[in-house]
């Protein structure tokens, strides 16, 4: 019995997520229909494409699928050893009685390969009677990941925003068959989905960070035998602030303090992401020193609690200085000196 290499029939890798998958499959399920494609392989290869989504749609059957290549292995390892004389049936259930007993009760359209790993292993997977009334029951649609970029005033306030998603729907042309009667369905081409652009109105929770999920219910894909539809997964991406990089929970920001401020003291204004701020600045700060102003940095989803807002000092140095400023500073300086040499 040939292994059957899902992946690579519907040409996708290993790692690939369900939007992947299922793009793969409806692309190739369109170019193989039977009724689109007249070739002697197309109804072969349609079967065969249609097994592969079957196991890598599900993730129950895609983790069985992918454990299930270890066997494979070691069988191809005994199968060589005893030079080539058993099949995987047999090798998995240990005698050929039982292999030909199971090759009897087949349970699935699928190939004998599907039939070993899915229909017919009894405890281990499912049998035969509870893979039909597995079809027959109502599944959940598919969950979707849709990327939304936020600002990050929008993550610190919270905002409502109306984004456009394409999502798909079952075609009412040919109620989900692919087929209108006639052949196949010129709405869906095929595949028994047509996809749509759908104006969303969604609230971003304040205090989402880069890579949040925001579930959306309800507005994934269409639900299988009268199952629910899945839900819409926005993937936060924040867009870089001019004035503000984020820390954890904290925001970080710099502020210019004039030369003589920072010698003398005094008070400068502070950008906030709600309302400007005076800070103290002490006498003798220095340049790059940090500042803390507590509760102004990011909101946390779980908790009431907010971060800390820190703020950087840049010490701006006069460039324009005037004649009388010059001579002042030149006093300084020598004042400054003559102190240390005392």
């Amino acid at each position: 019995m040939e292994f059957k290499d899902y992946y690579k029939i519907l040409g996708v890798p290993r790692d690939a997520d369900q939007e992947t998958i299922r793009k793969a499959y409806l692309r190739l399920a369109r170019k193989y229909h039977p009724d689109v494609n007249k070739s002697p392989e197309a109804e072969e290869k349609f079967k065969e494409i249609n097994e592969a989504y079957e196991v890598l749609r599900d993730p129950e059957k895609r983790a069985k699928y992918d454990r299930f290549g270890a066997d494979w292995e070691r069988y191809q390892q005994a199968a060589g050893a005893q030079g080539g004389a058993t099949d995987f049936a047999e090798w998995f259930f240990g005698t050929r009685e039982r292999a030909q007993q199971r090759r009897h009760r087949r349970s699935s359209d699928f190939s004998d390969f599907f039939d070993v790993l899915f229909g017919d292993l009894g405890d281990l997977f499912t049998t035969g009677t509870e893979r039909v009334r597995m079809r027959a029951r109502p599944e959940r649609g598919q969950d979707y990941e849709h990327p939304i970029e936020v600002t990050l005033r929008e993550a610190y306030h919270g905002a409502t925003r109306r984004i456009d998603v394409k999502i798909d729907e079952r075609c009412t042309a040919c109620h989900g068959t692919g087929l209108n009667g006639r052949g196949i369905c010129r709405v869906c081409g095929g595949s028994g989905y047509v996809t749509r652009t759908k104006t969303l109105e969604v609230k971003i929770p304040a205090g989402v960070r880069e890579g949040s999920r925001i579930r959306i219910a309800g507005q994934g894909g269409p639900g299988i035998n009268g199952g629910p539809p899945g839900d819409l997964y926005l993937r936060v991406h924040l867009v870089p602030d001019p004035q503000f990089t984020l820390d954890g929970d904290n925001l970080r920001t710099e502020v210019e303090v004039p030369l003589y401020t920072a010698i003398l003291g005094g008070e400068v204004t502070v950008p906030t992401l709600d309302r400007p701020v005076v800070l103290r600045i002490p006498p003798g700060t220095q340049n790059g020193q940090v500042f803390r102003l507590r509760g102004k940095g990011m909101p946390s989803l779980r908790t009431a609690e907010r971060g800390d807002l820190l703020v950087k000092v840049k010490v701006v140095l006069p460039t324009d200085l005037t004649e009388e400023e010059r001579r002042l500073f030149e006093r300084l300086r020598d004042l400054r000196e003559a102190r240390i040499r005392a």
